[in-house]
């Protein structure tokens, strides 16, 4: 976890793809140990091996939860953005790091609304990985209606 805030965040601009309306958030301030030991911040990065369930009480003040991703094998952030879900975040929920195009569709299920790869993405391939499948099997934090659901009625 970095000590010094001024190597946290992501800029707006590293913002490759967003699905909300509102006004971009900056970058994450803090850690979320720091986050935690102030009253004023109101973007947090959350790295690997960090506890998203301490942001629970703190929710009405965040804007912005980044959600590092170091590695492509380290599927913890998943977690961290389903936990904020569940629990009524409505902010920006931003992925950054080593976001791949196959990962995409399973963070956006996960509650992510923003990514910011390390390496830009084909536009044409992230959108075909965003619509690659137009129904699911299970519910989960974007609150679509699985396949189950649908053959029974369910709207």
């Amino acid at each position: 976890m970095a000590n010094d805030t001024t190597d946290l965040g992501t800029s707006p601009d590293d913002v490759q793809f967003r699905f909300r309306n509102d006004e971009v958030a900056d970058h994450a301030q803090v850690t979320v140990d720091a986050f935690l030991e102030q009253s004023n911040a109101a973007a947090v990065r959350i790295e690997p091996g960090d506890d998203a369930r301490a942001l629970i009480p703190h929710l009405e003040r965040l804007r912005l939860v980044e959600v590092n991703f170091p590695a492509f094998g380290d599927g913890r952030g998943y977690s961290s953005a389903r936990i904020l879900r569940e629990a009524g975040y409505t902010g920006e929920l931003r992925a950054v790091g080593e976001v791949l195009i196959d990962q995409l569709l399973f963070m956006r299920r996960c509650g992510f609304d923003a990514f910011a790869p390390d390496k830009k993405l084909n536009e044409q391939d992230a959108e075909a990985a965003f619509a690659r499948w137009p129904h699911d099997y299970q519910y989960a934090a974007d609150r679509t209606v699985p396949i189950p659901a649908l053959r029974h009625g369910a709207s």
